[in-house]
């Protein structure tokens, strides 16, 4: 019975499409909204009856199938709805979770691309930077203006430390040195990626390792220090 109402409903539709063609319109729906409410209607008419005969006789289990469904759909929608708080949630456990020291890429809200790393065992935020190529492991320091390279990673990175003039006043954990100021066609953090980034160089003995400064974390989306995990956001 359910099938043959359906397909009246269906028909009864096709009929109305057909005749109210040209004036665009169905009961101030357009065509294709109308059509789209009929298909919706018959398929809820041909379910409910496929229901009410399953759970003939049946009323007690059949509120709590409905029931059940029901708060199943509420939670759905409460996880959307919140979806972004979630996320922030499972990314603190995600990091709550990793190594001391490690470095992970993770992708975001949006598909933004992201790295999380953990504090290493000596405190700091240590992340692997590629600079040309060159693996370089460097201290995430928000108190240095620049991204600042030691002679020796530079030479890795494959830069011309030859003619290059140190005039640039830096202090180190070591003292007042001087650095050299150049520019990086690009630095990147996993799969976050900046190019052009302002960088400097130091004498040679005058800093224990290169740092991840302003000039390239300022340039990203957000980076956020929650606990002992540091999310960097390109």
């Amino acid at each position: 019975m359910a099938v043959w109402i359906a397909l009246g409903v269906l028909c009864a539709a096709a009929v109305a499409l057909i005749v109210s063609h040209d004036a665009g319109t169905i009961a101030g729906f357009s065509n294709e909204a109308f059509a789209r409410l009929v298909a919706g209607l018959a398929l809820v008419v041909f379910l409910g009856s496929a229901l009410l005969g399953a759970y003939r006789g049946r009323i007690g289990t059949a509120a709590r199938d409905i029931a059940a469904w029901l708060l199943l759909m509420l939670f759905l929608v409460g996880v959307y709805a919140y979806r972004a708080e979630l996320l922030v949630v499972a990314e603190r456990v995600a990091g709550e979770l990793l190594p001391r020291g490690s470095q992970v890429a993770v992708s975001s809200v949006g598909e933004t691309q992201a790295v999380r790393v953990r504090r290493g065992w000596d405190g700091h935020f240590t992340a692997r930077v590629s600079v040309k190529g060159a693996e370089i492991d460097m201290i995430v320091d928000t108190g240095a203006s620049a991204l600042v390279l030691r002679a020796e990673d530079a030479r890795r990175a494959g830069i011309d430390l030859s003619g290059i003039s140190y005039n640039v006043p830096v202090q180190t954990a070591n003292g007042r040195s001087y650095a050299a100021r150049l520019r990086l066609n690009e630095v990147a953090v996993g799969p976050v990626v900046r190019r052009n980034v302002e960088a400097l160089v130091t004498r040679p003995g005058s800093l224990s390792k290169s740092l991840l400064g302003m000039s390239f974390l300022s340039r990203l989306r957000s980076y956020e220090f929650s606990g002992d995990v540091l999310t960097l956001r390109g």
